[in-house]
């Protein structure tokens, strides 16, 4: 009890801070690992914590013996595990980015919404099949690792010539990590809501399902009809506007939501009104 009674007011502000400070550095830890393999890692290692446990309470000596080697090395092992998710923290830490995740600056990102508005008009009225998705908080690592790496920026042609027919990156998904083209022909984790229409095929069941299992957004382009779509959180908008589609990405994605800014030049009409 004579500690609590000697803890002065300063003391508890620094303990409240401390704990503060710790907390919002995990959080974004996990932030920083989410939809990357290093979380099934993360399971096996608490399962070999669960075990080390189990022996210890049970008095299973062998057992017990064999993990506490494996922890003798554990410390080195994991830093050669987790080793991308390290070198992108601290690149991050590095970019001041560690602790406020933004897509671009407010510049950047009207170019990228601009370019990106370009390639989807260009590919719907040639009905060329197309799934660009943006990374949110959740990380997309594990699934920019299944397709090829191209870490470019955006621009409209590149787009188009990626989503050409019987090219070699046209299979497969965009993933758009920051302001970058982080990699094409990517596979993404196809829905299994059984609600959805018969009328999507594949390209719509993974655009909604990488929306299940993230906050990650995706612009589709129809094949067969050349209808733009919207998928997020597990939800699908068919045919949508090209207003419309501007309003949500530049809602859901722009750098600053706090601080009202000016809409983009390209959102403009002609003779000087907005597109509502």
């Amino acid at each position: 009890m004579s500690y609590f009674t000697d803890i002065t007011w300063s003391d508890t502000i620094k303990d409240i801070i401390d704990i503060a400070i710790v907390s919002y550095i995990i959080y974004h830890a996990i932030l920083l690992i989410r939809g990357t393999r290093a979380i099934q890692l993360l399971k096996g290692i608490l399962v070999l914590v669960i075990i080390w446990a189990l022996s210890t309470w049970l008095n299973l000596y062998t057992l017990r013996w064999l993990m506490n080697q494996m922890f003798t090395f554990g410390v080195l092992a994991i830093f050669i595990i987790f080793q991308p998710e390290l070198r992108r923290a601290l690149e991050q830490l590095g970019r001041g980015k560690f602790l406020g995740r933004t897509l671009a600056d407010d510049e950047e990102f009207t170019k990228l919404i601009s370019e990106l508005m370009k390639a989807v008009n260009y590919l719907s009225r040639r009905k060329i099949g197309a799934l660009i998705v943006f990374e949110r908080e959740t990380g997309l690592n594990e699934y920019t690792e299944s397709g090829i790496p191209m870490n470019s920026e955006i621009s409209s042609e590149l787009i188009i010539n990626v989503f050409i027919p019987n090219t070699p990156l046209h299979d497969g998904a965009m993933i758009i990590q920051s302001n970058r083209i982080a990699a094409s022909a990517c596979y993404l984790p196809l829905s299994e809501n059984p609600f959805i229409s018969k009328e999507l095929g594949t390209r719509h069941r993974a655009a909604i399902g990488i929306s299940e299992v993230g906050d990650a957004i995706s612009v589709i382009v129809s094949e067969e009809t050349g209808q733009i779509s919207l998928a997020m959180n597990g939800q699908v908008v068919r045919d949508i506007k090209e207003e419309s589609l501007i309003s949500k990405l530049y809602e859901e994605l722009r750098p600053n939501k706090t601080t009202k800014e000016k809409r983009p030049a390209f959102w403009k009409r002609k003779g000087g009104g907005t597109r509502g």
